[in-house]
């Protein structure tokens, strides 16, 4: 008995409660969510009338790598009658399917790294990125996941100044004030250049270049102080399966965004910038990253990512980089610059390298939390000012009113 079927009996059995209280009410168990209700759940999927509950139970029960999640998702992708609930299934079909490759990827790898085969883990290395990004669930052309030579952004200059943002892809008043404050201060100390910090498009990326996102969400409040702005990319970036070739993409038509490759380098001035991609860090990346600061003869090296190294913010470290990361970084790199926490953060340094979490820049303000590598931490929105010279890289965390709520310097 297909899927309509099921659905024409269930009516005549239907609850008296509107589809809106249906919706909130799975919403709400979902929140809750525990194995005592799992199979509730999954029936309530076959058989619910309205297709957005039932859109809503199988893209939240998709996390689950379950024989019976994958059976619904089978179900409702062959028979639904909504082509919406259908596609949702499919794509969430598609996910998991990319994850199970990606994890017989990381399977040949580590069996690479025990046999200490070097010319098997060097082939397997050059395309540990391509399956990262698959299991991250982005169709991205391989192509645009190939960093290109480092480039000059800005020409040789003594002294240069740059504005860094993250977390602020999520329309609304907070986003139009820090990017007013970041603007209004940029009238008063021209910034050369600027960089994002991740989660550019919340929460689930943009759908293409032509997405029509980018008019009232980028170009609007970000391309009126007039400088190029090199993107990286947060997870909320991610959700989408288009999404990162239409950030990379749109380079092409914006007066302002840059994001050249996944991942990539460029000079201005004393420094030489690096761009990651955290939410699908991979060993392709770890070996570009570690040759690119070897050969590099820049006075400042500044990484910058998404995802934190250390941390006391409600995600807390990263342990893959810190494993990963921390050593390529370490005595060469001078400054990591991080989001996705929502709070600021000015933590100890260590083997020279500096962490710095900038401030949310649209999405929502988290409370502070301190650690033992606290050297500050506060919580607002805002952007981070950095002055870079050869001598030191001053460091300025301002708020949506314009003020300076914490300064330090790097020397």
């Amino acid at each position: 008995m297909n899927l309509t079927i099921i659905l024409a009996l269930f009516l005549l059995q239907v609850p008296q409660d509107s589809p809106k209280e249906r919706l909130a009410a799975v919403q709400q168990k979902l929140r809750q969510f525990d194995q005592a209700i799992f199979s509730e759940l999954l029936e309530q999927a076959d058989k619910d009338p309205d297709p957005a509950v039932r859109r809503v139970i199988l893209d939240r029960l998709s996390r689950l790598r379950l024989p019976a999640v994958r059976e619904a998702l089978e179900r409702h992708a062959a028979t639904d009658p909504d082509p919406q609930v259908a596609l949702v299934a499919l794509e969430r079909l598609r996910l998991q399917q990319a994850q199970e490759l990606g994890l017989l990827f990381e399977k040949r790898l580590a069996l690479a790294h025990t046999q200490k085969d070097d010319k098997v883990i060097e082939a397997l290395t050059a395309q540990h990125q391509r399956w990262v990004t698959l299991a991250r669930g982005a169709t991205l052309p391989a192509f645009l996941q190939v960093a290109p030579p480092v480039f000059e952004a800005i020409p040789s200059k003594l002294s240069i100044r740059v504005l860094a943002f993250g977390d602020f892809g999520e329309p609304g008043p907070n986003q139009r004030k820090v990017a007013a404050a970041a603007e209004a201060y940029h009238w008063g100390k021209r910034f050369d250049l600027g960089l994002t910090l991740g989660d550019n498009f919340v929460p689930d990326g943009v759908t293409g270049p032509a997405d029509p996102r980018w008019k009232g969400e980028w170009e609007e409040i970000y391309s009126p102080p007039g400088i190029p702005i090199f993107a990286s990319t947060g997870n909320h970036d991610w959700g989408y399966a288009d999404s990162l070739a239409g950030e990379i993409l749109y380079s092409r038509q914006s007066p302002s965004w840059r994001m050249p490759a996944l991942y990539y380098s460029f000079t201005a001035g004393p420094v030489q910038f690096f761009a990651i991609a955290t939410q699908a860090w991979s060993e392709t990346q770890a070996k570009w990253l570690d040759q690119e600061l070897a050969r590099s003869s820049a006075r400042w090296k500044i990484v910058y990512g998404h995802h934190p190294i250390y941390s006391y913010g409600p995600h807390g470290p990263t342990s893959q980089l810190q494993q990963s990361l921390l050593p390529i970084l370490k005595n060469r790199a001078h400054l990591y610059l991080f989001g996705h926490e929502h709070i600021v953060q000015e933590l100890k340094p260590e083997d020279g390298v500096h962490f710095l979490d900038s401030p949310a820049g649209g999405q929502a303000a988290r409370p502070a939390k301190s650690g033992p590598l606290t050297l500050f931490a506060d919580s607002f929105f805002g952007f981070v000012a950095l002055e870079i010279d050869k001598e030191r890289i001053k460091v300025e965390f301002v708020d949506t009113e314009g003020k300076v709520r914490h300064q330090t310097e790097i020397k």
